[in-house]
């Protein structure tokens, strides 16, 4: 399981990302733990998503486990609340 930080806000998307789509990339079937995050904002998305779109380039299913509260709003407000499953 590859597990998210703390927080995910713009200032730490990038970083996060990078190392995110290393692990998609070494991962057979990725699965994503944000039980952790507490801290996020609207970047956790477009991370997320940009962890789906390569995750599906690569041929493979991400999923993302535990979310928190927050991210399944933030997710429902944007419309993609399929992303996380």
């Amino acid at each position: 399981m590859i597990a998210l930080p703390t927080a995910l806000t713009i200032g730490q998307a990038r970083q996060v990302l990078a190392g995110l789509e290393s692990a998609i990339a070494q991962t057979a079937a990725p699965c994503i733990d944000a039980a952790a995050l507490v801290t996020l904002d609207s970047a956790a998305i477009a991370v997320l998503l940009q962890c789906r779109r390569s995750a599906r380039a690569a041929g493979k299913a991400l999923v993302i486990a535990n979310p928190p509260p927050k991210l399944v709003e933030l997710a429902r407000l944007y419309g993609v609340d399929g992303l996380l499953g």
